[in-house]
């Protein structure tokens, strides 16, 4: 038993060792920072051409034209029954294609005629309002 401890302990004191000298056979780790060099333009020669180091000037974007403003239907307000239209995004209203000044929302038209009125028939009978009570879109068509 005592043999077998002597073992035990050479074997211990071996793996030690053995750490000891793998940690002596590493590079030592330096604290200075060594500078790195600075990097050098390709060189050239007279058969290679120059290379510049300014980007190139895109070209000028095209002007856009703004988005239409026209749409079909809009997913919410139905359009007007049995006339054509189409609703327009900035107004916010449909816009009766055949009738100039008339407009369409939520089962009321709206038209100008040197003042607001409104009536729930595009026939009318018309009754005047003021811009109050007309969707803000058109309030910015006739202030």
């Amino acid at each position: 038993m005592t043999i077998q401890m002597g073992v035990n302990a050479a074997r211990c004191a071996a793996a030690v060792l053995l750490a000891l000298l793998a940690g002596c056979s590493a590079p030592p780790i330096s604290t200075e920072t060594q500078p790195q060099p600075f990097p050098l333009p390709p060189s050239t020669t007279p058969d290679t051409p120059q290379r510049s180091t300014q980007q190139p000037k895109s070209a000028p974007l095209p002007t856009q034209t703004p988005a239409s403003t026209r749409m079909k239907a809009h997913p919410h307000f139905a359009p007007p029954p049995g006339v054509s239209s189409y609703w327009d995004t900035q107004l916010g209203v449909y816009v009766l294609d055949q009738v100039p000044n008339l407009y369409y929302r939520e089962r009321t038209y709206y038209r100008w005629n040197n003042g607001w009125s409104w009536a729930t028939y595009a026939n009318g009978p018309w009754k005047n309002t003021d811009s109050s009570e007309i969707p803000p879109g058109l309030n910015r068509l006739h202030p």
